[in-house]
């Protein structure tokens, strides 16, 4: 039984639609934001499934666009199912609309790959980590705005350990392992459940060791997403602090993924992986 698409990528799916009907009709954005008497730039967050579309201007579209009844009744069904409401709406005063985008793409993914130069990967942090990467990012934070943010946390591991949990490919530096935060308990702590984590079937962590030198992932952190019904990753997701971008152009896509084929040729194995965890667990 496949993962069933959630609201994220349904509006993905919409939007990749509509633009396709668009291109097909050989109307631009400009036409169809002149139709629904809205901006260009909101037609562009449409198509990109960045920004929700109700059912009654997806008819308005399909007018424009001079779509057959069969096409009309699948998008609004799609339209129907992409403006179901989000677990994640619920934390709208904790993370940025950004994250909470990313957030929603996670619990649908069915495949996921990350490489990360610094931090224990999102998914896998224990509480008392996240208190403490918290803690150092942002230290105007209140204790109530930090316990929202390991509240977050948990349940987004929750939506990706059910049944139907996606396969996690991750890349670790070994500066990751290796930075004390929160202190030897902490860190020993985090560093039991990232080796409990690699003994599970979904999970794969392989280490960039220091003794690789230079490797092709030091430009930084990145993670790619693929979804269900698709058989390809749909963007490649680089962060900062002020935002983040979702690179999708297929020439994007390729350049990750041609830099994950270089990541596995210097990372360490996944036996050789948990060994290295169990070494820094023991060294604290």
């Amino acid at each position: 039984m496949s993962k069933r698409p959630g609201p994220s990528v349904r509006r993905r799916q919409l939007g990749a639609m509509l633009r396709q009907l668009r291109i097909d009709a050989g109307k631009t954005r400009k036409d169809a934001a002149t139709w629904l008497e809205i901006g260009e730039p909101t037609v562009s967050k449409i198509e990109l499934g960045k920004q929700a579309i109700k059912g009654p201007s997806v008819r308005l579209l399909c007018q424009l666009y001079d779509a057959d009844a069969g096409t009309v009744d699948t998008l609004l069904r799609l339209a129907r199912e992409a403006n179901q409401r989000g677990w994640w709406s619920q934390y709208r005063e904790t993370v940025p609309d950004w994250f909470r985008q990313f957030v929603g793409l996670e619990g649908d993914a069915s495949v996921m790959w990350e490489y990360q130069s610094e931090y224990v990967p999102g998914l896998l942090q224990t509480p008392a980590y996240v208190d403490a990467i918290t803690r150092a990012l942002e230290p105007s934070y209140s204790d109530e705005q930090i316990a929202r943010r390991v509240e977050l946390r948990k349940k987004r591991q929750m939506q990706i350990d059910g049944g139907q949990p996606p396969q996690m490919h991750i890349y670790l530096n070994e500066a990751v392992i290796r930075r004390v935060v929160g202190g030897a308990e902490v860190m020993r702590e985090q560093l039991g459940v990232l080796a409990e984590s690699a003994k599970r079937d979904h999970i794969s962590i392989r280490i960039v060791p220091f003794s690789a030198g230079a490797h092709p992932a030091m430009s930084g952190s990145f993670v790619m997403m693929q979804f269900p019904d698709e058989d390809a990753p749909a963007f490649a997701y680089v962060e900062n602090r002020r935002g983040a971008v979702y690179q999708e152009d297929p020439g994007d896509i390729e350049s990750y993924t041609v830099l994950l084929d270089q990541l596995a040729s210097v990372a360490l194995s996944e036996d050789d992986s948990r060994a290295m965890l169990a070494d820094a667990a023991a060294s604290l």
